[in-house]
């Protein structure tokens, strides 16, 4: 048996204070007179026995129920394997999970309030000179230190709800890794959460190897949750006043069916549409919702669900350029492609730009919607690598290589990015056999598609190499399936080969009613944009249009009140933004260079905290290592499952529980243990 504050055996000197009282009567015994004691002195000598015995097990009684009292104090333990040594300053380590998910509600309150409470309790359950380190979600340097018992319940009380959400692996990894500075083997960490499957995984967790781990789950109520989960725009370039669909994907994360759900949507604070869903349990549904009457600028979207108990993933935030006018490169070999420029300049919404092969802007190709490489017969090594890294960005990139084709240098700019190439030039009248009218480039050419169409008539076309690989989408075909124009992804864009240039010795399709609206649609689908939203937590990379900054002149984000100055790097000729964990709120901030407007970028949360199903105490201890355990947090303090942990099978209560026995012992011989009974008869 070991004790934890073994100090206070020295009270056990106090044992021989009603020793001393027993032995040194100092009772003072008051003179009666009476006339004849012969008859007495039987009688005396009964008493003087009683109460010699009553007076010897009344002094045990008192001396065990001191004793006892004086052993509580001094904390008596068993040890057990997981036991550490007492008297030994300690580290304590305490997560407390303050995602949004926290804020759900049980018997106690919200859970945030009761892991707080836990918190507090776990703290208690140790001594006075240990120390405590808290952790949240928010990951802060600050937390890192370590605080005594007054000052980390300070810092759990100013604990709040937060937007971050981490994995548990993650916050294991940070809060064991904050500690590893110590030498000292007595640390113990502790996470506080509700302990979400999404944040949970299923592999096993890995702990420092000596570091003791224990889950304290705190249980919500069953309470249902429909979420939005994303939204997208049908269309990837936004013309002013044109109609425009939006694509909303909702989650239904209970077990029952979500009835008429109300949902609106909310462009620049005016209501644009307004809808009704029903979601079927554990399912999600995507619907679109169509607005029109933008204006070019910048626009700040959001999509409101009303969804009760559960509101913070009832709104997502995005934002959207719409442009007035959107460049397009045409690089030639000096002579502009008169076909080209007339398309171009019939839509006032595209503004044709030429360049040369020699000549070309690289750190601007990020600009442009559409790049078109035309009638060049050598591509350089420098322009294939600017081209094949504009279209892995997100860029499109059309090429129509002409009859005079450095076909090496095509294949070098083609194949390394997945596309095919123009290998062998064939010289033969033939007509373009097929039309792909599946495929997105002419989703909304046709009102009613043609069942016999006049398709371009070909002299001579290149037989494109690796055209029928499967990542090929021909949007013509030749006889015997040969590719003649095929789209190519490639990274985030994507790469369209013509098997002919624009011109009409090769082919009709320069005067074909079907180039106009295929150049169109290359543009109109360009994925070169910025992305609608961005998560809170992921520390990803921005790109953001490229300005100069300087010292003086910084970018800010800017939401009301807030301003954030975020990390800027300057890469390949594109500006990068590095936010961190510097965005706390969702909603929409915009991006500014002093008083000027440069992007508006809108943050969300984390729809992790949306699936509110929770891991139970069977799987958590699978995950745990050996020297770990998975604590239910119920209606009971857990000062003494924690106590029962660090220092074995805790005897203080039983102490107690015998120096009260004896107490009640005393009490009772000094009542009902009479010495003054009348027995003088006896003796006649």
């Amino acid at each position: 048996m070991h004790f934890v504050y073994p100090a206070f055996l020295f009270a056990l000197a106090a044992l021989a204070i009603p020793v001393i009282v027993h032995l040194f009567n100092f009772r003072r015994y008051q003179k009666v007179l009476f006339s004849n004691v012969q008859f007495l002195k039987e009688v005396q000598e009964q008493r003087s026995s009683r109460r010699n015995l009553r007076e010897r097990i009344v002094l045990v009684c008192r001396l065990g129920a001191l004793a006892f009292l004086v052993l509580a104090f001094a904390r008596p333990y068993i040890p057990d394997q997981n036991t550490i040594s007492a008297g030994q300053q300690r580290v304590v380590s305490i997560f407390v999970d303050n995602s949004y998910s926290m804020r759900t509600l049980n018997a106690e309150g919200s859970l945030l309030d009761e892991a707080k409470r836990r918190a507090k309790e776990i703290a208690s359950a140790y001594s006075i000179n240990d120390r405590f380190q808290l952790l949240t979600q928010d990951l802060e340097g600050g937390h890192q230190r370590l605080l005594d018992r007054n000052e980390f319940n300070d810092a759990v009380d100013a604990v709040k709800v937060s937007t971050q959400s981490h994995t548990l692996q993650q916050i294991i990894t940070r809060q064991q890794g904050a500690l590893q500075q110590r030498d000292s083997g007595l640390v113990s960490t502790y996470i506080i959460s509700d302990l979400q499957k999404n944040a949970t995984g299923t592999k096993p967790l890995k702990v420092t190897p000596g570091v003791r781990l224990d889950l304290v789950q705190v249980i919500p109520n069953s309470v249902p949750n429909v979420a939005v989960d994303s939204v997208w725009l049908i269309s990837a370039v936004h013309r002013p006043g044109e109609t425009e669909k939006l694509a909303v994907k909702l989650h239904n994360y209970s077990s029952e069916d979500a009835q008429r759900i109300p949902l609106k949507l909310v462009i620049n604070g005016q209501q644009k549409a307004l809808g009704s869903f029903n979601v079927k349990a554990g399912v999600t549904l995507t619907d679109t919702l169509t607005f029109s009457g933008l204006q070019a600028g910048w626009q700040q979207g959001e999509v409101q669900l009303q969804d009760a108990p559960v509101t913070y993933d009832d709104q997502f935030y995005f934002t959207f350029h719409v442009k007035e006018i959107s460049p397009v490169l045409l690089i030639n070999r000096g002579e502009v492609d008169r076909y080209l420029q007339a398309a171009y300049e019939a839509d006032p919404f595209f503004k044709p730009v030429n360049a040369t092969d020699g000549n070309v802007n690289y750190a601007g190709l990020g600009g442009y919607l559409l790049v078109v490489l035309s009638n060049v017969k050598s591509v350089s090594a420098g322009l294939a690598q600017q081209l094949r890294a504009y279209v892995a960005k997100g860029g499109t990139l059309s090429v129509f290589p002409p009859a005079d084709a450095d076909l090496a240098s095509y294949q070098a700019l083609l194949r390394p990015a997945g596309a095919a190439y123009p290998e062998k030039l064939i010289t033969e009248d033939v007509r373009v056999s097929a039309l792909n009218v599946n495929d997105p480039v002419f989703r909304t050419v046709f009102e009613d598609v043609p069942h016999n169409p006049d398709l371009p008539l070909v002299h001579q076309y290149f037989r494109l190499s690796g055209g029928s690989t499967v990542r090929a989408n021909n949007l013509m075909e030749l006889p015997g399936r040969l590719t003649f124009w095929g789209r190519y992804p490639s990274g985030a864009g994507s790469i369209y080969v013509s098997a002919v240039a624009l011109n009409e010795r090769m082919s009709n399709l320069p005067r074909h009613a079907l180039l106009l609206p295929i150049l169109y649609r290359m543009a109109l689908l360009s994925g070169h944009d910025q992305p609608l939203a961005y998560t809170i937590g992921s520390n990803v990379s921005i790109e953001v249009p490229p300005v100069q900054v300087n010292e003086k002149q910084l970018l800010k984000l800017i939401k009301g009140d807030v301003a954030l100055i975020p990390e800027v790097r300057q890469q390949d000729g594109n500006m990068l933004l590095y936010i961190a964990d510097q965005v706390q709120q969702p909603g929409n901030y915009q991006l500014k260079k002093q008083d000027s407007l440069v992007a508006m970028l809108a943050f969300n949360s984390s729809r992790a905290e949306s699936d509110l199903t929770y891991m139970n105490k069977a799987d958590l201890k699978q995950l745990l290592p050996g020297n770990g355990s998975v604590i239910q947090a119920g209606k009971a303090p857990l000062q003494d499952v924690i106590a029962d942990t660090n220092f074995g099978l805790q005897l203080w209560k039983l102490c107690i529980i015998l120096a009260l026995i004896f107490i009640a012992a005393e009490i009772l011989l000094l009542r009902f243990f009479k010495t003054d009974k009348q027995q003088a008869a006896a003796s006649w």
